[in-house]
């Protein structure tokens, strides 16, 4: 397997089983890509299933392990990409999961509409700063901050793209919560499911978990917080579970 400048090869969960490449300064993935494949709601034995700002691959690759349902990756960024790829054809996954180099605000013609059962995506997290604030790797400016899409342009494609009565499901920062819900609901997509997770147990929660229904009734669900580490840092129970599968 070619690896180019700093790119390197990772388990991507502690079982040793599946690989994936990354660099630290292109892209690497991050415990919120593990949590929301966790978290999200798919179809087991078939059906279709798209991850948007899909990244190395890391959502789908973990999807795999829950699913023999086909994947497909939209990342805009072509060399994280051309690194995803690579990592399916690593594990020998090229058959269930497809990847395309796109913009998720203009995948209708290659995507069709209502096409899937469920819509994964870990979307940047922050609006976009003045350019004189943006990081000085590209790479990450465009995975971290609205540069390239808005919120509203990421649940506007997930709408788009999921069937009547299929999931979408999204991990972002609590601070954006009312934006989210907001969005959801102008798009049609009724949240039901919510769960704050938290680094350490008193501590105020750094990342949620959302999922939505399109055309769903309201009926919002929100189950118990998730604690990451005790207190001597040591994984909880629960997170041990999920991080290595």
């Amino acid at each position: 397997m070619c690896l180019i400048d700093d790119e390197r090869i990772d388990y991507l969960v502690a079982n040793e089983k599946m690989k994936i490449i990354q660099s630290p300064s292109v892209f690497s993935f991050s415990l919120d890509a593990i949590l929301l494949a966790h978290f999200a709601y798919i179809p087991i034995k078939k059906g279709n299933i798209l991850d948007l700002c899909a990244g190395n691959g890391a959502i789908p690759l973990l999807l795999t392990q829950r699913t023999n349902a086909h994947i497909t990756g939209v990342e805009i960024q072509e060399r994280l990409v051309n690194m995803a790829k690579r990592s399916i054809k690593l594990n020998a996954l090229t058959e269930q999961i497809s990847f395309i180099h796109g913009d998720l605000k203009q995948m209708h013609p290659i995507l069709g509409h209502s096409s899937f059962d469920a819509v994964t995506c870990n979307p940047p997290y922050f609006r976009s700063p003045a350019t004189t604030e943006h990081n000085r790797n590209e790479y990450l400016t465009i995975a971290r901050h609205e540069v390239m899409c808005s919120l509203e342009d990421v649940v506007r494609a997930c709408k788009l793209h999921v069937k009547p009565g299929g999931k979408v499901s999204i991990v972002h920062r609590p601070g954006r919560l009312v934006d989210i819900i907001t969005l959801f609901r102008k798009y049609h997509l009724e949240p039901k499911r919510l769960r704050f997770v938290y680094a350490k147990e008193g501590r105020e929660a750094n990342t949620l978990l959302i999922e939505a229904v399109r055309d769903g009734k309201a009926d919002l669900k929100l189950l118990p917080p998730l604690i990451i580490y005790n207190e001597d840092d040591t994984y909880t129970k629960e997170a041990e579970e999920i991080i290595n599968g």
